[in-house]
């Protein structure tokens, strides 16, 4: 018998350590080569750990929620080759990266060719080692019993363990669905996204307890990955920042008739547009105004940078948490512009496509629940920005124009200003500036 230890790789960009946030395996479990075994996030990026043998593994260096030093070990796994040639090591070390989910609070990266060569090389130089043993053993090998009893081991694990994501088993295992009843449509029968959302909307989720039964059991849940990161994010936030929140109610009437009539009749090249791409562009006129809201204030320096771009983010919730796409430069945007750009990100941050370049460098934020906005809300600043807009629901509610009450199309924008830096005058000023183009959109069309 031979033994393989598998390291923390090295994913590059001066990342010292990774969190443990999956064990796809346990002690005792048989694997093959290539089989992933972990998932490891680091502030940018989750990466998936493939096995470079087959074997069994003897051994796990972490529990899901620890922090792993690069070139830690992780994993010992037992293998049948077990001649050694003289001067190896009794454990020989591998480590590689598999594709990496792209997903952050605001901040991600995409692991490309160039960032894991060094890990790479010694997946091949492990696989050189594997093919020098085999060449150099008998061509007449007889496969024991115990490794007969492996392999069917190894056949029933993964049988039992779907091929899957990390979140796409975090998606799964949230809604209380078994990924064994779900059908593959993924490449190597791999499920994606779209199999568990098709699987929960057909309704076949595991039936639920009754209403009126009692329950007495509770469960701790920790805290990783994703979630994790984005506690650490709202900490940071709302420890640094003494936020002040401005609540202005907004007439969208003359907006709602404007966009209903430009989504009527759209040419091939132009999507179907929301209230947001007019609120960018609102924005792009109001910080124009006041510069000191389209900034960041970097705390340990005292230093306030006034950006002449307006890198608006779009607070977005995906499966697997919220994450922060940027729509670089609305301020040399057209409406349509807005709309395009806003909808691509949208889907990369859903499906965890996001280049790391997308998700960084936001100069102030938007967040918007849709549908689900409600009254009011008391949004968190998107740390080091000074500003986050809010968006609440659109409702139909009586306005008094000076002589009677009306129906009108009636939306509050409920926004946040970091009180070291924005006195509630200029809030107040710039909220205003933001309703007055809403409510008389032609204005945001006039240039200068």
């Amino acid at each position: 018998m031979g033994e393989f230890t598998i390291k923390m790789p090295d994913v590059g960009e001066g990342v010292a350590e990774a969190e443990l946030v999956e064990w796809h395996v346990k002690a005792g479990d048989p694997v093959r080569e290539d089989m992933v075994i972990a998932a490891v996030m680091t502030d940018k990026a989750t990466v998936e750990i493939p096995s470079p043998v087959t074997g069994t593994v003897i051994w796990l260096g972490a529990e899901v929620g620890d922090k792993i030093a690069v070139k830690a070990p992780l994993v010992r796994i037992e293998t049948n080759d077990g001649a050694t040639r003289p001067g190896d090591a009794p454990a020989a070390e591998i480590a590689s990266v598999s594709t990496a989910q792209v997903i952050d609070v605001g901040e991600s990266i995409e692991v490309t060719p160039a960032a894991t060569a060094g890990t790479d090389a010694a997946l091949a130089d492990g696989r050189q080692l594997r093919q020098t043993k085999k060449e150099q053993a008998h061509t007449d090998v007889v496969h024991t019993d115990v490794a007969q009893t492996d392999r069917a081991r190894l056949d029933r694990t993964e049988i039992d363990k779907p091929l899957a994501s990390p979140s796409v088993r975090r998606v799964a295992r949230d809604a209380g669905v078994d990924l064994r009843q779900i059908k593959a449509s993924g490449p190597g029968g791999r499920i994606l996204h779209e199999d568990v959302e098709q699987f929960i909307a057909r309704g076949e989720s595991p039936p639920q307890a009754p209403a009126m039964a009692r329950k007495t059991s509770s469960k701790e849940v920790k805290l990783t990955g994703l979630r994790r990161r984005i506690a650490e994010k709202m900490t940071l936030s709302t420890s640094r920042i003494p936020h002040i929140t401005y609540v202005e109610e907004v007439d969208m009437t003359a907006l709602e008739e404007l966009r209903n009539t430009m989504n009527r009749d759209p040419k091939p090249e132009q999507p179907k547009l929301t209230v947001l791409p007019f609120l960018m562009r609102a924005i792009v006129k109001a910080v124009a105004d006041q510069p000191n809201i389209n900034a960041t204030f970097d705390d340990d320096k005292g230093i306030l940078t006034r950006h002449g771009a307006v890198h608006i983010g779009i607070a977005a919730q995906t499966p697997a948490g919220l994450v922060v796409p940027v729509v670089k430069n609305a301020e040399a945007r057209s409406i349509f512009d807005c709309a395009i750009e806003m909808g691509r990100l949208a889907e990369a941050a859903r499906t965890g496509t996001a280049t790391r370049d997308e998700l960084v460098g936001s100069t102030i934020t938007i967040s918007s629940l849709g549908a689900l906005g409600g009254i009011v809300s008391t949004p968190v600043i998107n740390h080091p920005e000074v500003a986050i807009v809010g968006v609440n629901k659109i409702a139909i509610r009586p306005h008094w124009d000076g002589t009677q009450f009306v129906p009108r199309k009636m939306m509050n924008l409920s926004s946040s200003f970091d009180h070291r830096i924005i006195d509630g005058w200029d809030a107040a000023t710039f909220v205003q500036r933001v309703r007055l183009l809403l409510e008389t959109p032609a204005l945001i069309f006039i240039e200068g």
